[in-house]
């Protein structure tokens, strides 16, 4: 490292404007100033930063900006880092923050090697995780949308004598329901129209999406989860599209790792201590990840659903899912008979399950699946 050559330039990049600082080697931290954030001004930073030397290491954190700045600087040759902010060292006296500070700390610490760097997805892949993430919310909204009208009618007094579904019968009562005052009719009105544009936008983006995903590089990866108890095309989209390439991980511990599922621990000397799962990373797949999970509370079977998904998929794959089934319904099992809450056994079969993910998608992608589209 006495003779690094090497150029670390760590950039505090804003909406408008990215603070520059730089080190060669293990010289002092300059700053080269603030820049903007326009094609012109990268362009002007990528020549200055490279007036200093010829191999350039450059870091910034991961944030509301997106991963642009980082495919510019790479295709600019660039060495470039997309930095976890959670994992950057602080110190615990630190009470001064400034982008200045920021930029600064960032060079020494990719100078030390103490940055961890995120997972960056490839154009394509970004555009159909965004169309994913459209579904996500546009289902939240009409879930919100659904529990604000039933709030309303409780206010009210108005109960459904049914179950209160959303199915037909439930709906077709709410288009005949009318009040007595005009101005709650009118506020009735505008929840329920609410509700049928959410269905219809939730409408729209499902076919969108159904028809997107037989072009993506992932879909024998999407059939192939599929096969799994719990894991429908909501959950095998929604968990690839926020997770990436998973050949990534090379072993599924690590997986479980970044989807927050291990324990927690505080350990020291001879104690060992593990506490609560550590809930990092991905806080939607995780979600995804858990909900398949409650289905293993069941005996193993193959229902007609799975079946007809099993429809075109390679044996070695449907032979690995009824493992994984048998597998979690019996862990579930005996940690429900050892006394364990439901939540927590349910959490334990996700961490296990998010082996088996990380297996079949290993399968899938070595194997041939026809790119054609499956039934729901």
């Amino acid at each position: 490292m006495e003779h690094d050559s090497t150029v670390y330039v760590g950039l505090d990049v804003h909406k408008e404007s990215i603070t520059l600082a730089y080190a060669i080697g293990m010289g002092e931290v300059e700053l080269l100033g603030k820049t903007g954030t326009t094609k012109a001004d990268i362009d002007h930073l990528c020549k200055r930063v490279q007036s200093k030397g010829r191999h350039v290491r450059v870091v910034y954190e991961a944030g509301p900006c997106g991963y642009g700045l980082y495919r510019q600087l790479v295709q600019k040759g660039f060495d470039c880092m997309v930095c976890a902010p959670s994992l950057i060292p602080k110190k615990p006296g630190e009470r001064v923050k400034t982008d200045r500070r920021d930029a600064i700390k960032l060079v020494r610490a990719l100078r030390a090697g103490d940055l961890s760097a995120v997972y960056v997805p490839g154009v394509e892949d970004e555009a159909f995780r965004d169309l994913a993430r459209a579904w996500a919310a546009a289902k939240d909204d009409l879930k919100q949308a659904r529990q604000r009208l039933k709030s309303f009618l409780l206010l009210h007094g108005v109960r459904y004598t049914g179950s209160a579904n959303w199915g037909p019968a439930h709906r077709h009562w709410l288009s005949q329901y009318s009040f007595g005052n005009g101005w709650q009719q009118l506020a009735f009105e505008e929840h329920r129209r609410t509700i049928e544009d959410r269905l219809a936008q939730c409408d729209r983006l499902e076919a969108a999406l159904r028809e997107a995903v037989v072009n993506w590089r992932f879909y024998p990866a999407v059939l192939a989860l599929q096969t799994m108890r719990g894991v429908q095309f909501t959950t095998a989209v929604g968990i690839l599209a926020e997770l990436g390439d998973l050949s990534r991980f090379e072993h599924p511990r690590q997986l479980m790792a970044w989807l927050g599922v291990t324990p927690s621990e505080h350990s020291s000397g001879d104690r060992r201590r593990q506490g609560s799962i550590t809930k990092t990373g991905n806080s939607y797949a995780r979600k995804l990840l858990v909900e398949a999970a409650w289905s293993y509370r069941y005996p193993a079977r193959v229902s007609p659903q799975i079946q007809r998904r099993h429809e075109r998929i390679p044996k070695p794959i449907i032979d690995r899912a009824w493992d994984a089934q048998v597998r979690l319904c019996r862990r579930f099992r005996k940690l429900a008979a050892r006394g364990k809450s439901v939540n927590i056994a349910v959490v334990a079969v996700a961490r296990e399950l998010a082996g088996f993910i990380w297996d079949i998608n290993r399968l899938a992608m070595s194997l041939a699946i026809p790119r054609t589209p499956q039934a729901a």
